[in-house]
């Protein structure tokens, strides 16, 4: 019986531990797992059977995660990673080498933004940024080394809804894979109804929710046509050197549509190692249980937050996808379901050291480097999360000197408003 998502959060992949009868998922803090016999040990190895070998590689509990997100986005596959940015990194190079490119929105995270274009870039893979408000500026960016498309569904800061089906489209039309980023809209987003083939998240924001855990997951859609596009894909169509001549492709038939997460799996993250641990994948389980249930208040109080500053005479603009009008408008609408997700952005007047002031006044807001928590939070992107920015990269992004990012909270919405209205009037 397939079940709805709220269900999904707290049941899929798991049912009761079957040594204990364990009803919560335990937690394996091991590293490593005993084989039956040398042949067991050898058919592990070698993929013709599957199962634990090293918890750099998989972990049970992990695999509870991996399944649940699968489940709840509705995927063939994950792997679970020791963050965000390694997702975004394993993303790229699971198809990508050197050479080769990938078109990228320029609504993206400063942290993304600073990876593709230095470290990804000095790996000798280029990204090629273009505005995604004009989805044809992907297929004017695309040549026969484009390897992927990269997208934000609701960027961070500048929360303008991602064309996701018209950008899928192109890339289905040249052969050309869409991963989307959809970090800032679980639950009230499902990328790969709209045609994207892979989806990530850090982990770390909404889906664990409270601030105490750092990591990130890649979800294969198990519908991308890789098999009919091998030139574009040569690292899932020829022999592996890493892995004994394997061409992933084949290696993922008796497994299912998985070729793109089984060799993530099995080469970048065994051979970069960036493992999540076993109690994070424990933690990140908790907040899953009860995201549907968070995202809906994220989204009720990023609402009022955003009409109470749409009317502050402190406030010259506010950026929520409640307060878009046009083609933003109609693309939140047609992406997101139940809510705007709990990001707002506002313009303080007085630029950056208006900005700044505002933050140092707050009382009951967290100034941290995050989003996503069950408490709400607030940060002046210009001199910390896209300081590394150069001044036309800024504005590409949506980041001007005097913008501040909100995650809002569950709180009280009376407390909420009541700590922004007392920061702003004290500037």
């Amino acid at each position: 019986m397939a079940h709805k998502k709220e269900t999904q959060a707290l049941h899929a992949g798991y049912r009761a531990d079957p040594t204990t009868g364990a009803v919560a998922v335990p937690i394996y803090q091991t590293t490593s797992y005993q084989f039956d016999s040398a042949e067991h040990a050898a058919s592990l190895f070698a993929l013709s059977e599957m199962g634990n070998i090293y918890t750099r590689i998989m972990n049970p509990t992990t695999d509870v995660l991996e399944k649940r997100l699968t489940a709840m986005e509705g995927g063939a596959a994950a792997v679970a990673l020791a963050s965000g940015q390694s997702a975004s990194l394993f993303s790229i190079l699971n198809i990508a080498s050197v050479g080769d490119n990938f078109v990228c929105s320029q609504h993206i995270y400063g942290g993304t933004w600073n990876l593709f274009d230095v470290t990804v870039r000095d790996m000798g893979i280029e990204v090629r940024f273009v505005d995604p408000t004009d989805p044809e500026n992907f297929r004017k960016a695309t040549d026969e080394k484009t390897r992927a498309y990269y997208g934000e569904t609701l960027p961070n800061p500048k929360l303008e809804m991602f064309p996701i089906a018209e950008v899928a489209g192109i890339g289905r039309e040249l052969g050309v894979p869409l991963i989307m980023d959809n970090t800032a809209a679980p639950v009230i987003c499902r990328p790969f109804e709209h045609g994207a083939a892979i989806t990530m998240y850090s982990t770390t924001k909404y889906l664990g929710g409270h601030g105490n855990s750092v990591g990130g997951i890649l979800i294969d859609g198990g519908t991308f046509d890789w098999e009919g596009n091998k030139e574009r894909f040569p690292l899932l169509t020829r022999p592996d050197p890493g892995y004994h001549g394997a061409v992933w492709l084949e290696a993922a038939k008796p497994l299912g549509p998985i070729a793109y997460a089984l060799k993530a799996r099995v080469t970048l993250l065994r051979d970069a190692g960036a493992a999540m641990s076993p109690f994070n994948a424990f933690l990140f389980l908790q907040g899953i249980e009860t995201v549907t249930l968070r995202m809906a208040r994220h989204c009720e109080n990023a609402n009022a937050v955003a009409d109470y500053l749409s009317n502050h005479s402190k406030v010259s603009h506010v950026i929520h996808p409640s307060k878009q009008s046009g083609e933003s408008r109609r693309r939140a609408d047609a992406y997101l379901e139940g809510g705007y997700g709990g990001l707002v952005g506002m313009e303080v007047d007085g630029g950056k050291a208006a900005g700044q002031a505002f933050i140092d006044n707050l009382e009951l807001l967290y100034h941290v480097a995050n989003i996503g928590d069950a408490r709400s939070l607030a940060i002046h992107p210009a001199s910390t999360t896209h300081s590394q920015l150069s001044e036309s990269d800024l504005l590409a992004s949506g980041v001007t000197p005097g913008y501040v990012r909100l995650s809002i909270g569950i709180e009280h919405i009376d407390d909420i408003i009541a700590d922004i209205d007392q920061a702003l009037a004290r500037i």
